[in-house]
């Protein structure tokens, strides 16, 4: 099961098992880590968790929450993260220790050198770090089937791979062992799967998949 470590200045002093699907931290008693610093803001952050994944969300909060020294607004949390808040340090401890690598949700207007974030993917331009990090013979991928990139392939070169827009729709396409799994990350409306909405956190995908989300279809290669 993840969990969290809190410090302070090197002595641990809670530590928090993650077991619901959303865990509040800030200094107001109601949320589920309460940590009371005038640093920390009422409502500093929030933890998501999807399947096996943990992210992450900064709420605004007036000294920012910090990921191994670099400021985060969301991001999906590697096993052994530092989380920074005040002088608080949380340390991630995930339940699969370091079989996967994980990568960070983009966000809307994110600073990016891909060429593919500026090549006019319509509703699904945020696919996660695609162009120079595909990697030729990959065995699967996904083919855009509608809107201005019809007919493109996007290799998932990545063990995990976000696609949709922020703020929207969002969804990962994840490697595992087993096979590829597909999983709803954020937004009110779940993706769906050959015309059938995700109702559960998770869902393996097979070749030939089609998979639609904010207004864009998409179908899963698996060679």
């Amino acid at each position: 099961m993840s969990k969290l470590m809190v410090s302070l200045d090197g002595v641990v002093i809670k530590e928090i098992q993650l077991t619901k699907d959303k865990t509040t931290l800030g200094r107001r008693p109601y949320n589920d880590v309460v940590i009371d610093n005038l640093a920390i803001s009422g409502e500093h952050a929030v933890l998501q968790m999807v399947g096996s994944d943990v992210f992450i969300e900064d709420l605004n909060s007036t000294n920012g929450t910090y990921i191994n020294g670099k400021a985060i607004k969301k991001q999906l949390l590697n096993h052994a993260d530092v989380i920074e808040v005040g002088k608080y340090k949380i340390k991630y401890l995930g339940e699969d220790t370091s079989e996967y690598e994980r990568t960070q949700v983009l966000r809307s207007g994110a600073a990016t050198g891909s060429g593919a974030m500026r090549s006019g993917f319509g509703a699904a331009s945020e696919f996660g770090a695609l162009g120079p990090g595909m990697m030729p013979g990959q065995a699967a991928a996904i083919k855009v089937l509608n809107g201005p990139a019809a007919g493109r392939e996007v290799v998932l070169s990545k063990v995990v791979t976000t696609v949709g827009k922020p703020g929207v729709q969002v969804a990962s396409i994840t490697k595992r062992p087993s096979g590829y799994v597909f999983a709803h990350v954020e937004g009110h409306m779940r993706p769906s799967v050959n015309g059938q909405a995700l109702t559960s956190e998770s869902t393996a995908l097979r070749h030939g998949d089609v998979i639609e989300l904010a207004g864009t279809q998409m179908q899963f290669l698996h060679h």
